[in-house]
């Protein structure tokens, strides 16, 4: 089945915050980091990022039901970093951030260069992107013990 990527506006901010609380819990429960997980994060920090134009939301979105959230922040002319990205606990598996992976970079061909971050400890998350073409950069940033970002690039 085909995703589609819905533009988000500030008026959605209340779904996305449920919706990554949700989308976040078992990393969140895995590694008990409160600083950087998204699913601990308050409301009013979800609403912030829309203040910057450079960063656009979208709510994934299959027969109009949300079932994830992508944010895609435009850091140049060039260069574009997918921020944020999850796919709800029953929708996962089945192919669909694949898709909004592909249809948000269809949305940015302006974009020769794409970046991430993503917890290298996590096989799955690592094996998506790398299946998406994306390779590590070497730069990595230890969270706390157990727990590291590592970049990609495309």
């Amino acid at each position: 089945m085909e995703i589609n990527l819905k533009k988000a506006d500030i008026n959605d901010c209340d779904k996305i915050h449920q919706m990554q609380i949700i989308g976040f819990k078992a990393l969140l429960d895995k590694y008990q980091d409160f600083e950087t997980n998204p699913g601990a994060e308050a409301l009013e920090r979800v609403r912030w990022r829309f203040e910057f134009p450079q960063i656009d939301h979208y709510l994934i979105e299959l027969h109009d039901e949300s079932i994830g959230y992508i944010r895609v922040d435009k850091l140049d002319d060039d260069t574009c970093r997918l921020s944020q990205m999850f796919i709800l606990p029953e929708y996962q598996g089945k192919g669909y951030a694949q898709q909004a992976i592909t249809q948000v970079e269809l949305l940015n061909l302006q974009a020769k260069h794409w970046i991430l971050e993503t917890i290298l400890q996590e096989e799955k998350l690592c094996h998506l992107y790398e299946k998406m073409e994306y390779k590590q950069t070497g730069v990595q940033t230890n969270i706390q013990d157990g727990m590291d970002l590592i970049e990609y690039a495309k």
